[in-house]
């Protein structure tokens, strides 16, 4: 018997032995640990600030974080408020050593008025008109982009010539009608969006194409449309004279019918 108990005390020992110190230190190195995971994570939030849930706006110890509305618009662009063709390429004759054109229709798509303006990385060698216009709902124009052509290096052909030079439309949201002037896109930086980034393709002449028959109607569409704008207003005198004229003559009639009424009233008389 006593060597039964001895056993079992053994056992018991062991089992004792095995059970309280492993899980006791295991358990104390796991809440150890988590406590240091909480600690980290509240000092990670208390250093780079706190999002409100209600709210949505960072508190706390980050300082100078962006608003939630300039996040929101670097994640989630502004839509497109113009219209562009070609959408993505300024089409050129390709004729070195001369100066060339292209045009682009540009239409306003939005509800609110949209100022635009060009931009290139060769304000030397290339010019736009016009350069910039306000544009009401739905209303459209078509821009002349003019480009002095390099003489190429090897005798490339025209369709192995890439420009370096790019342009930019970009557009901001105005009021209502207003005289555009450059200085609108300085004074609201925060609401100027870049609309489209246009490359340059040169076309050969010799070969005729869909694409340079397009280019040659813009381009007489909008030399009309240049023309239209110079020719003065008309005159609205002649039609405020002629009314007038007609009125005179009707109160001449309306006068040599009085004077027979009172001719015929004393003749009865």
């Amino acid at each position: 018997m006593a060597d039964v108990r001895s056993s079992s005390e053994g056992r018991g020992g062991v089992w004792r032995l095995c059970r309280m110190p492993f899980w006791s230190s295991g358990t104390g190195a796991a809440s150890s640990s988590q406590s240091s995971v909480h600690q980290t994570s509240r000092n990670s939030l208390g250093q780079s600030g706190r999002i409100d849930g209600q709210t949505g706006q960072r508190r706390g110890g980050g300082g100078g974080g962006r608003s939630v509305s300039s996040v929101a618009r670097t994640l989630f662009p502004a839509r497109r408020r113009l219209k562009l063709d070609p959408a993505s390429k300024l089409y050129f004759p390709y004729e070195p050593g001369k100066q060339v054109r292209s045009a682009v229709r540009i239409k306003n798509t939005s509800k609110s008025h949209v100022a635009f303006k060009f931009q290139t990385t060769a304000p030397k060698s290339c010019f736009m008109r016009p350069p910039g216009a306000i544009l009401s709902p739905g209303e459209s124009l078509i821009a002349t982009v003019f480009k002095f052509v390099e003489q190429p290096e090897n005798n490339e052909k025209p369709q192995d010539q890439k420009s370096k030079v790019k342009f930019k439309i970009v557009s901001l949201k105005v009021k209502g009608p207003m005289e555009y002037i450059p200085e609108l896109f300085d004074e609201q930086k925060d609401q100027v969006a870049v609309e489209q980034i246009l490359r340059v393709v040169f076309l050969d002449i010799s070969r005729p194409s869909p694409r340079l028959d397009k280019l040659n109607r813009q381009l007489a569409d909008a030399e009309a449309a240049l023309e239209a704008r110079k020719k003065p207003p008309e005159d609205a005198g002649p039609r405020i004279v002629g009314e007038g004229l007609v009125i005179d003559e009707w109160k001449e009639r309306r006068e040599r019918y009085l004077a027979r009424q009172q001719v015929e009233v004393v003749d009865s008389g």
